[in-house]
């Protein structure tokens, strides 16, 4: 008798071996696979994403190739540890092509006209690399030049890094500067936390076909929190070595009692992010040029204010998916309609290919520059842009002016 009939499971609810089916859409997670829908709407779409060893980065890129639809062209290079002619060899295999015996201009004109032949016939080609911590700096400038390969219109590749969090290291390197600004979004996978793990693993429990929520009790969840620090892998590795040392003692729910029983069979101590040795794992969100904030959209719903939200510069996702930073739950609003790009001197806002278009005044945009003011339409749902640059400057000229007066 297997453990799954013991505790009455349809499959393994806590294997290593990636499974979309299994994906649990923590904060962060959903975040991150946001981004990588993004290079989907974006000609230039260029997405890195990084984790720690185990935070679910394989699983979500699954997940996410599991939706694409049929105009979406891709190909995914796991073997990262190639030199520049072996890279474009492995993208061209990808694709269909017996690019072997080539020289490196020969790879490069073949995977250039097939990126053309692709935009002309309406479909999009997207570049995924995993375990892209091992890739060369010689590599990572070919993809460089690759995501500018382009069209009279528009660029013709979309890139998605994803990597162990010596990628970011890597990336900071001044060599690489000009790889850096041509990525759109970056983010890192963090640790769950107390209340994701909890959730975690009894979503992992209900799709394996558990009908009950408390096959682990209430007290093992702070154990688990303790020795595994809110990695996925290493939170399934300790469940699945619990769930073994209950039924080997004939237990119908986990205790702490097994918790720690497989605690010890494993060898483990308590994790980094738990033992004080190493700080807590920090979880990175997108980076802002500095801290202040340079724009404010205010909410409204049929002329009446919501919500009032600011901003520093960097890049703003809004639609009717949680996932958003400016998030309108709207049938008439895109689950990622409209992103709104601060630079330092001026805000852009830019339609996603959303369903029912974005409106300033009477008039549709696809990308425009506001000015403060301006009245941004979503369906029944206005966003007032005020740029706080200008409010700040008027508020310091009128502080000037006061204490000329008082002088």
């Amino acid at each position: 008798m297997s453990y799954l009939n013991h505790f009455k499971l349809k499959e393994q609810p806590f294997r290593l071996t990636p499974d979309p089916d299994f994906v649990y859409w923590s904060k962060q997670h959903a975040r991150a696979k946001a981004y990588m829908e993004s290079t989907i709407w974006l000609a230039d779409g260029f997405v890195v994403i990084t984790g720690e060893i185990g935070s679910g980065k394989t699983t979500l890129l699954q997940s996410f190739l599991t939706e694409l639809e049929d105009d979406i062209v891709y190909a995914v290079i796991s073997q990262t540890q190639l030199t520049a002619t072996q890279f474009l060899q492995a993208v061209l295999t990808e694709f269909g092509f017996k690019p072997f015996k080539k020289r490196k201009v020969e790879l490069l004109d073949m995977l250039n006209m097939f990126l053309i032949e692709q935009y002309s016939n309406g479909k999009k080609v997207v570049l995924i690399v995993d375990e892209a911590q091992n890739l060369s700096r010689k590599v990572l400038e070919e993809i460089r030049l690759l995501s500018g390969i382009e069209t009279h219109k528009e660029k013709v590749l979309r890139i998605i890094l994803a990597g162990q969090p010596e990628l970011r290291d890597t990336l900071e390197s001044p060599s690489l500067k000009q790889l850096v600004q041509r990525i759109r979004l970056r983010f890192h996978l963090g640790p769950l936390d107390k209340p994701e793990l909890k959730t975690y693993i009894e979503h992992r429990l209900e799709v394996a076909g558990s009908s009950s929520k408390k096959m682990f009790t209430d007290d093992c969840y702070e154990v688990i929190y303790q020795y595994a620090g809110g990695v996925p892998r290493l939170v399934n590795t300790l469940c699945d070595t619990a769930l073994l040392c209950a039924f080997a003692d004939g237990k119908k729910r986990v205790s702490t009692a097994d918790i720690k029983s497989a605690v010890k069979e494993l060898a483990w101590k308590k994790h980094q992010s738990q033992s004080g040795v190493f700080g807590p794992i920090r979880n990175i969100t997108p980076t802002a040029v500095n801290d202040s904030h340079v724009a404010e959209i205010e909410v409204r719903v049929n002329g009446e204010p919501v919500s009032i939200q600011s901003f520093p510069p960097g890049r703003v996702i809004i639609g009717r998916s949680p996932d958003n930073e400016i998030y309108i739950k709207s049938k008439f609003v895109s689950r990622h309609h409209a992103q709104l790009v601060s630079h330092q001197d001026h805000c852009v806002i830019e339609d996603l290919n959303s369903t029912n278009g974005v409106f300033v005044g009477d008039r549709q945009i696809k990308k425009y520059r506001l000015k403060n003011g301006d009245i941004v339409s979503l369906g029944v749902h206005q966003l007032v842009y005020k740029d706080l640059r200008q409010v700040n400057e008027s508020e310091e000229q009128e502080d000037d002016e006061a204490s000329v007066v008082g002088n």
